[in-house]
């Protein structure tokens, strides 16, 4: 009767104590199970054992009580841990080696533990260590005790799990010896509240009154969507994201509410109408509906003599094709943009490997280059290569000179005078990326263009 009281009040004692837990969305759990008393004497001189000397020797050694014999109350911390309150009763018929009548065990024990299951990235499997401490009687003998705990949350579901545990305990008297205590037990984790009953804990329910979706962080989807209400300009019209959930019916990326021509399909800048000439004039408004021109001449093109681009009312040389930037004239020497132009074909000139012959792939960017270079006959320019850091030093000026004197010759053999072109070669002193990576390498090999002014 004694002992059953004091179980009875250990148990009282778990169910007020803020102990352990396992997530953040079920801070509590209970586990109730069986736990087994291994009295085999460690860590001490004979005729005690060594440490763990005989830890699994459960048919010699292990006292364990064929009924509910430990329950156990815990809350979570923060993370990853959790402090736990544990009261266990047991019937000692093994003393390590010897038998004995039997003696009553009783203890009550507090642990903080640290779970393993996010760092591990697993859904149902939680290993955890503890440390802590608690008060032990054998009959009326009693003891404080230090305590070292290894374990594992197994959980089939959000809420229900097994736990198994082992715990070495170290008496602070010389009366009360060491000794291990396992345990295994149903566990039910508890605690979360979804007010809406959509699945959602209120902690993480941006939507908490309401119904909704875990996607959206439980908030609903009335037109199924895929857009929350919250963000739906038409949250009982099914939409599209683009248009924050409303339709588009003629499918030319325009909403209906904001589609001047919706039942047509059009152009956005022209508030979905159409422009069947695509000169920025829309259909209705344009003079000349199958001829590109521009606005301001109500969708007609204005005259352009030699065909340059710049139109005869602008065009300083409205007989001779010339440049927009350069007024309508004839450029002599080449834009920056022609410059930007040349080089983004020059760094796709392809070498064979340590070699200044060309790639076959490499013919195209060639021609497209030569092409530039006979549009501004009274322009030179200088040819220069550059290669990576591998391979020695001297190799790679060697090879950048060859290289750069390789497209020379291929620009003066079709038909580009010599003087004005130059070739030099700068190996590797000269790099525009990391030559640590092959990417970085691969820039670094390339051919540039200067003009020489």
């Amino acid at each position: 009767m004694k002992n059953l009281s004091r179980l009875f009040f250990v148990l009282l004692l778990a169910l007020s104590f803020n102990a352990n837990a396992q997530d953040e969305n079920n801070p509590w759990k209970i586990s109730i199970g069986v736990n087994a008393v291994d009295m085999y004497p460690v860590g001490e001189e004979a005729p005690r054992g060594e440490f763990l000397d005989e830890f699994f020797n459960a048919n010699d050694h292990w006292n364990v009580m064929p009924s509910l014999s430990t329950i156990s109350v815990s809350r979570y911390l923060s993370e990853g841990f959790s402090l736990t309150a544990t009261g266990s009763l047991n019937d000692i018929k093994k003393y390590g080696d010897a038998a004995v009548d039997d003696i009553t065990y009783f203890a009550v024990d507090g642990t903080v533990s640290y779970g393993f299951m996010k760092l591990i990235k697993s859904n149902s499997i939680d290993p955890f260590l503890g440390v802590g401490g608690g008060y032990t009687w054998i009959d009326d003998i009693g003891a404080g005790t230090v305590n070292g705990a290894i374990g594992i949350n197994y959980w089939f579901s959000d809420n229900i799990g097994l736990t198994a545990q082992s715990t070495y305990k170290s008496a602070f008297e010389d009366y009360l010896d060491s000794h291990f205590q396992h345990s295994v037990g149903l566990s039910i984790k508890f605690g979360g509240k979804d007010t809406d009953s959509d699945g959602i804990y209120d902690k993480n329910d941006a939507c908490p009154d309401v119904p909704g979706l875990e996607a959206f962080n439980g908030c609903p989807d009335s037109d199924n969507d895929g857009i929350e209400d919250a963000k739906d300009d038409c949250p009982n019209e099914a939409g599209l994201a683009e248009f924050n959930g409303c339709p588009d019916s003629d499918g030319d990326g325009v909403a209906d509410n904001a589609d001047d021509c919706p039942t047509v399909a059009g152009l956005a800048a022209l508030n979905g109408c159409p422009d069947a000439d695509n000169d920025g004039v829309a259909d209705g408004s344009d003079d000349c509906p199958n001829e590109a021109g521009p606005a301001a001449n109500k969708g007609c093109p204005w005259a352009d003599t030699d065909g340059d681009g710049v139109l005869d009312k602008d065009d300083k040389c409205p007989n001779e094709a010339g440049t927009v930037a350069n007024n309508g004239c004839p450029e002599i020497l080449p834009t920056v943009e022609v410059m930007e132009q040349l080089n983004s074909y020059a760094r796709t000139i392809l070498f064979n490997s340590g070699k200044s012959s060309f790639k076959s792939e490499t013919a195209s960017v060639l021609e497209a280059m030569t092409a530039i270079f006979k549009e501004y006959p009274e322009a030179n320019f200088s040819i220069e290569g550059h290669t990576d850091s591998d391979g020695a030093k001297s190799s790679n000026q060697l090879l950048s000179e060859r290289r750069a004197s390789a497209v020379r010759d291929y620009l003066i053999a079709n038909g580009i005078n010599a003087d004005r072109l130059t070739s030099k070669g700068f190996g590797e002193d000269y790099p525009i990326d990391s030559n640590k990576t092959r990417a970085g390498k691969a820039n670094n090999r390339r051919v540039e263009v200067k003009l020489q002014k």
